[in-house]
């Protein structure tokens, strides 16, 4: 059974017939591929309710993304997915810099010390998006697909680059931050954050103790680019049963030493 999906976009009529910026049918065609992104599947129905659109409207603009490959179509399911074609298209992001290719090997040999999974994530937009990921071979396994984003105050990637930013720009992201709650164990307040970054700083790597999931635990620290610029956060994800608190210390050791590594590839000093 396809689970609910919540409503989100313009309402029907909030969209003018001639818009004074930007291309009306581009617009839908992009809500369309931002919707199946967030969504495991999505029925014609399901979309056009989530985004305030004729179930017609909806199928005209998936017919036309079909055509060219960046959606596909489940038909015993009726559902609809992201295609190969927006993948491939979304992989030129990555390409744009070394980022991914200098770190894969680092990633590698963190997971294979640690025996947990391994991510690489960047700052966009208040979040954290997570670019690359080296799973650990263990059943229960922490599971960040290049692609998915996380708010920085309840991601231990994001408290790391939180930690990496001036105290002016610190201040400014604290006045604004919307503060989700996620688990009994989120930090939900501009305090309570600004100790943490204080440890992170102090130690050379941050944690997120079941903030994002509960059962799970992840250490971190940031990346640097030949400028000196916080431009990236390596991490280690898994259960809390395997990262116990004894543990904690050693892994943010091979952490911090990791992001060393992959900074002083991009050529930071």
């Amino acid at each position: 059974m396809q689970r609910p999906i919540r409503k989100r976009g313009r309402p029907k009529g909030s969209i003018s017939a001639k818009p004074a910026i930007g291309i009306q049918a581009l617009d839908r065609g992009l809500d369309v591929l931002e919707a199946l992104a967030s969504h495991e599947g999505v029925t014609l129905t399901g979309l056009a309710d989530y985004l305030d659109q004729s179930p017609a409207t909806m199928h005209r603009v998936l017919a036309t993304l079909k055509q060219r490959g960046y959606v596909e179509a489940n038909t015993e399911r009726q559902e609809w997915y992201v295609g190969p074609e927006a993948f491939r298209l979304g992989s030129a992001f990555l390409r744009r810099t070394n980022l991914v290719e200098r770190s894969r090997s680092v990633m590698r040999d963190l997971m294979i010390r640690t025996g947990e999974t391994s991510n690489l994530g960047i700052e966009r937009d208040g979040d954290v998006l997570f670019v690359s990921q080296v799973e650990t071979h263990e059943t229960i396994r922490a599971f960040f697909p290049p692609g998915m984003r996380s708010p920085l105050h309840a991601s231990g990637i994001g408290k790391a680059l939180l930690s990496a930013f001036d105290d002016d720009r610190l201040e400014a992201f604290l006045k604004t931050a919307t503060f989700t709650r996620f688990t009994d164990k989120t930090m939900v307040n501009a305090e309570e954050l600004r100790e943490s970054i204080r440890l992170t700083r102090r130690r050379g790597y941050s944690v997120d103790d079941e903030e994002r999931t509960t059962g799970m635990r992840c250490v971190a620290a940031s990346i640097a680019n030949s400028y000196g610029e916080a431009v990236a956060g390596i991490s280690i994800s898994g259960p809390t049963i395997r990262m116990s608190d004894e543990k904690l210390h050693e892994i943010g050791r091979l952490v911090a030493a990791a992001a060393a590594e992959v900074s002083a590839r991009l050529g930071a000093r």
